[in-house]
């Protein structure tokens, strides 16, 4: 049963590479204080400024039972405020903080460094990005 080897899986590499990647994110986010599903969070909130939890689960692909203890911790470490919506009190929108902001400056980096550090070729990057890109965005749905 040549289908049932590992090394014939799919999923194993995939799994492998995340772990790979994630390791060498964590001793950067250690510096910011910052896990990394935080740090995706901020990536957000960066971007955007203010997003509601459902926009942000729904971005990062996480319901809200993960991502309402995530979102306590970032605002105990005042980076980020939630706030309830004036117009519907069932919609908590998700602010930066002037703390949360300034962080930017300091994870501006990050990414190159990542890049580097997992000897990524500018090409390989790129192409790995979109070949994974294009399978979330075909199962996004889902």
């Amino acid at each position: 049963m040549k289908q049932l080897k590992l090394s014939n899986q799919l999923c194993f590499p995939i799994y492998a590479l995340s772990r790979l990647v994630t390791s060498h994110y964590l001793p950067l986010l250690n510096e910011l204080d910052l896990t990394y599903p935080q740090y995706l969070v901020m990536l957000l909130l960066w971007e955007h400024q203010t997003l509601s939890v459902k926009a942000l689960g729904k971005e990062l692909r996480l319901d809200s039972g993960t991502l309402t203890p995530l979102l306590k911790r970032l605002e105990s470490k005042k980076m980020i405020k939630r706030v309830r919506s004036k117009e519907d009190e069932r919609i908590v929108n998700i602010h930066l903080t002037e703390q949360g902001s300034q962080l930017k400056i300091q994870a501006a980096d990050i990414p190159n460094q990542i890049q580097c550090s997992m000897g990524f070729t500018a090409e390989e990057f790129k192409t790995l990005k979109s070949v994974i890109g294009g399978v979330l965005r075909r199962h996004a749905e889902e």
